[in-house]
């Protein structure tokens, strides 16, 4: 798959995802597999989501 998810985005994601997963293992709750999403789309720069709606938050290429 092409990445859609820039640098800037990829940050806010890998940090938003860690808090939320040891939010949901802390507090013993489903919002843990949901920081692991997160989590997932920042580390491999794949967002579905941003896919089917046709966003692309990377710079354009020269």
């Amino acid at each position: 798959m092409k990445c859609n998810v820039g640098l800037t985005d990829r940050v806010i994601r890998i940090v938003a995802g860690i808090g939320l997963a040891i939010g949901g293992v802390i507090f013993e709750s489903y919002w843990g597999l949901i920081g692991v999403v997160v989590l997932a789309t920042g580390v491999f720069r794949v967002c579905l989501l941003y896919s089917a709606l046709g966003i692309n938050t990377t710079e354009k290429e020269l």
